[in-house]
């Protein structure tokens, strides 16, 4: 592979559904506070990326995996109780997020070209079957049977998450302003309310920004040599990524939160929101679901690998198409499930970035960091790694018990398949 089919990946992962939600977290953010907490996320989310790529090639020995370099820290059994788990949450998490994402993208392009308000179901598609026949497309696109094979997908949905992302801010600011609109602190019955609806949006601002969990397997695809070692094409990659996460991530938060103010829509993403103009927003929602198919194979593939060669080695047998048929179809039905059982987008934004991504992006790289690379202690490099860790922990916390709240108080009064 070269360094820019590292871009692409990186693309692929990094910008995904967490863009259209960012308006709805700069709500209980406000503008400083809000523009403060991305601009602090991105920066330690981009130097966690710089330490697993620095970290990737350690005494001649590449660890591909993620797994692999917990263990070189933490031991062979410990690391693997400690990275899979988390490992496996991200892909799954992330998986159902874009397969409800996808539904609503397929909901929102019917509702516009047949004019059918989105609220009306008696002549609006179902979004559980816009799910289903989503998921139906994830079935054939897992059988491309590793990161190499699915590269021309992922290009394609790295051009679209582009895409859709300059739409939905273009759009949103070509929607007429209401002028009432206002900037203060949504009213809340309680002080919970608040708190809480901080942890959330810190939890979906973690999420966007996170991409962390396959970084070294994007890495493993790259030739690593003495006078180029993978790390160089790595890193450049990941520069031109992020370049574009922020063209994209500043703009869609900004604008957004600039013309829909403390409106609060935390069931929809900005595309599901606007309805004019329609050739443009069925545009940007038809590049959602383009780009939904490379984000879901992209976090689906080192699962597949990890399980399969687990079940080769555990069934003492050759890896070959009827074991991959199975896994895979398993897994995509499995996450189907989730999405048609759990529609509740930004909280399981927040909810899978607190449990899942927040501790594989912020807190693991770091730790990782100082075991193997032993920084002086109280240096420079050992203190920032410090205070990375703590905003982790931090993030972990906040944002698990954020978007875990809202999960709850929606399942109680959300009537299931319906």
């Amino acid at each position: 592979s070269k360094w820019w089919y590292a871009a692409v990946h990186n693309i692929t992962a990094v910008i995904g559904a967490g863009v259209l939600s960012l308006h709805g977290a700069m709500v209980d953010l406000s503008w400083a506070p809000g523009i403060f907490v991305l601009c602090v996320i991105g920066i330690i989310s981009l130097s966690t990326m710089w330490q697993m790529i620095e970290l990737h090639e350690l005494d001649g020995k590449r660890m591909d995996r993620y797994h692999e370099l917990g263990q070189r820290a933490f031991g062979k059994k410990l690391g693997l109780w400690i990275v899979v788990p988390m490992q496996m949450l991200v892909e799954i998490g992330v998986d159902t997020v874009y397969l409800l994402t996808a539904g609503k993208s397929i909901r929102k392009i019917h509702s516009l070209l047949y004019g059918c308000p989105i609220q009306d179901s008696s002549c609006n598609w179902e979004l559980r079957y816009c799910i289903m026949a989503f998921a139906s497309v994830q079935l054939l696109l897992s059988q491309l049977p590793h990161f190499t094979s699915i590269t021309w997908v992922s290009i394609i949905a790295a051009f679209m998450s582009l895409g859709y992302s300059t739409i939905a801010w273009v759009a949103t600011l070509m929607r007429e302003r209401s002028p009432t609109v206002s900037y203060e602190f949504p009213k809340a019955t309680s002080t919970a309310d608040v708190i809480f609806g901080v942890f959330s949006s810190l939890g979906q601002i973690s999420f966007a920004f996170a991409g962390h969990n396959i970084v070294l397997e994007i890495q493993a695809t790259i030739p690593s040599t003495i006078e180029r070692p993978s790390k160089i094409s790595a890193w450049n990659g990941a520069l031109l990524a992020y370049t574009m996460t922020i063209l994209c991530y500043f703009p869609n938060a900004l604008v957004g939160y600039y013309v829909f103010g403390n409106q609060k829509n935390h069931d929809m993403h900005v595309l599901e929101i606007l309805d004019k103009p329609v050739w443009l927003v069925a545009l940007g929602n038809a590049m959602v679901v383009t780009h939904m198919c490379g984000g879901f194979q992209i976090f689906a593939m080192p699962l597949f690998d990890n399980v399969e060669m687990l079940l080769t080695n555990l069934w003492k047998v050759n890896g070959g198409i009827n074991l991959r048929l199975l896994v895979r179809s398993i897994y995509v039905a499995f996450t189907c499930f989730l999405a048609v059982t759990f529609p509740f987008f930004d909280d399981l934004l927040a909810f899978v970035g607190g449990i899942a991504f927040v501790p594989t992006t912020f807190l693991l790289p770091c730790i990782i960091w100082q075991i193997l690379r032993k920084p002086r202690t109280f240096g420079l490099p050992w203190l920032a790694n410090m205070a990375c860790i703590g905003v982790g922990f931090f993030l972990t916390i906040a944002s698990t018990a954020g978007g875990l709240r809202n999960i709850l108080l929606k399942a109680s009064h959300y009537q299931f398949y319906k």
